[in-house]
């Protein structure tokens, strides 16, 4: 199912709505897209004095795809994939000073909750929101929503993203946050941030933007627009369709008052809709026993008529699977990556992740190379996109190899 701007009442569209210059940029060598590098003027704040931005980070699941890193015990949020600290502190530190720790909420699973808890000892305890089951990011987006309503207020801008993104420009970033929240502190809109979209990816979600929302500030100079169509994780083919339509990746990084996303939770998303009453009235057991499993992307974004999309430009990335970080760690001039004790000789493309062993790749070709806790693990970078297949064949023992907490 997709939206259209054409298929219900659209709020008053926000004319006078202009975007103050951003950081200056610099042309990305790989994409040929720019990317804004500058610090964000402390004394020229996107957003008003008073408007206390919020950020729900979503940190649940153990991140499958990254076996044998990853395992129950050491979720790929508490790897440190791409530096020296884990993916959620990470992530935290970068909206720092935008949005100060103790407005940070984060949103887990109950069994890596005390894990989360001492990786982030910047973030409040009672920040970490735990829920007794997975359900899909909608549920979890809107018992954060009404977390934040009960601390906050129903008008409170909320900044939501995902713990495994990789970032290059936290300036940029935290520009961007900035200038989506004057977007959405404006109108009744739920404002999501894409950035170009280089391959037909099916692993994403793709936004096609339609008329923008000032005449003065066009999507292309950095404005803002309508989203005519969103698509979450397209064939290959209709990503390719998509891109030709000039749609965007969306980053899952979006922002929004708190009273506008539980409304169009309300208004769109049935497999919500109907426990709301219930979290409203603080009974979480309830909530949670009668919600149904959606994404906020397919419950919500791909049904609302009320979604926006603001140009991101900030060396973004979705660090979702071993391939992914061939794009995100420094390689070497033949296009390796290696972490640990990893040697390349006529080789190739290739991953390495070795830890309390040497490996020696020696003539081959985009290999995945995984040594852990006793445990190796070759594939093709390729096939190992998804390793939730052979993770449901292999005996309990295995699979649970990587279950050491990595060490501070």
């Amino acid at each position: 199912m997709t939206a259209s701007v054409g298929s219900g009442p659209l709020p008053r569209l926000l004319m006078s709505f202009s975007v103050r210059t951003p950081p200056t940029a610099t042309p990305a060598a790989e994409t040929g897209v720019e990317v804004m590098t500058g610090e964000l003027p402390a004394s020229q704040p996107l957003l008003g004095a008073d408007a206390a931005m919020w950020a729900v980070v979503l940190a649940g699941g153990i991140g499958s795809r990254f076996w044998p890193l990853s395992s129950p015990t050491r979720p790929k949020q508490l790897l440190r994939l791409l530096g020296d600290e884990p993916m959620i502190e990470e992530c935290v530190g970068r909206l720092d000073p935008l949005i100060p720790a103790e407005r940070v909420l984060v949103v887990t699973s109950a069994d890596i909750a005390s894990a989360i808890r001492a990786a982030i000892p910047s973030v409040p305890a009672q920040n970490v929101l735990v829920e007794p089951r997975p359900l899909g990011t909608a549920a979890a987006v809107a018992y954060a929503a009404q977390e934040v309503t009960r601390r906050a207020g129903p008008d409170t801008l909320v900044a939501l993203l995902h713990a495994d993104i990789a970032v290059s420009f936290p300036d940029a970033f935290r520009h961007t946050l900035s200038h989506a929240g004057g977007v959405a502190s404006r109108d009744d809109v739920i404002v999501t941030v894409g950035c170009a979209a280089v391959r037909a990816d099916p692993a994403f979600g793709y936004a096609v933007p339609a008329a923008s929302l000032s005449r003065d500030e066009p999507f292309a100079r950095g404005g803002a627009a309508f989203v005519s169509q969103f698509v979450e994780k397209p064939t290959v083919a209709e990503a390719a369709a998509l891109i030709e339509r000039k749609a965007v990746w969306h980053t899952g990084v979006c922002v929004w008052r708190t009273r506008v996303m539980l409304n169009a939770l309300r208004r769109h998303t049935p497999e919500v809709a109907s426990s709301l009453d219930a979290l409203a009235e603080g009974s979480h057991d309830t909530f949670f026993g009668s919600v149904q499993s959606t994404s906020i992307e397919r419950g919500l974004f791909e049904r609302s008529d009320a979604l926006v999309v603001v140009p991101g430009e900030f060396g973004w990335d979705d660090v979702g699977t071993w391939a992914s970080l061939r794009r995100a760690r420094d390689l070497d001039d033949d296009g390796n990556g290696g972490h640990g004790s990893s040697h390349f000789f006529d080789s190739s493309g290739n991953i390495v992740h070795a830890e309390g062993s040497d490996v020696v790749l020696f003539g081959v070709d985009n290999l995945l190379v995984v040594t852990i806790d006793g445990i190796t693990f070759v594939t093709t970078v390729d096939r190992a996109t998804d390793l939730r297949p052979l993770l449901d064949r292999l005996p309990p023992d295995v699979r649970s190899v990587g279950g050491k907490p990595e060490k501070p």
